[in-house]
């Protein structure tokens, strides 16, 4: 029960964002999966013991579920992407780095912004490995000429 419950709070808070983005009928469904197969991966990926490279995984997953549920329904990555990183994104450690700031603790601010950094660049690595990679290899487009 440790695991399920996170991952349907995710599930419930992509749907929601799903109506921000004004995505309809069924990929509601399958955009908010993401969403909760991302943090399904980042909660298994806990023994590691290392945040950022429990982010980096997800990220890769669900970048590589972004390309093919994207090419399934024929509608752009970023729209599945988008959603389903949504709660990947470190918006508590935004938010610290800000008020040690601002309370001027320079340890703790330097300490959880260079984290929060860490795990941006992670997500941003691990969309961008995906990214390229189905790029280079993956399935060639065809010309309108050579249909």
């Amino acid at each position: 029960m440790d695991v399920y419950l996170p991952c349907f709070y995710s599930f419930i808070a992509c749907m929601a964002v799903c109506l921000v983005f004004n995505v309809r009928g069924k990929l509601i469904f399958f955009t908010s999966l993401g969403g909760a197969i991302g943090w399904f991966v980042y909660l298994l990926c806990r023994p590691l013991q290392n945040d950022i490279v429990q982010f980096f995984i997800a990220t890769v997953v669900i970048t590589i579920y972004s390309e093919v549920m994207a090419r399934i329904h024929k509608v752009p990555v970023t729209g599945y992407l988008l959603i389903a990183l949504l709660p990947m994104v470190p918006g508590g450690g935004i938010y610290y780095t800000m008020e040690y700031c601002i309370a001027g603790n320079t340890q703790m601010f330097l300490e959880t912004g260079l984290h929060t950094l860490g795990i941006a660049g992670a997500l941003a690595l691990g969309i961008l490995l995906v990214s390229s990679l189905n790029r280079l290899f993956g399935m060639p487009r065809r010309n309108k000429n050579n249909r």
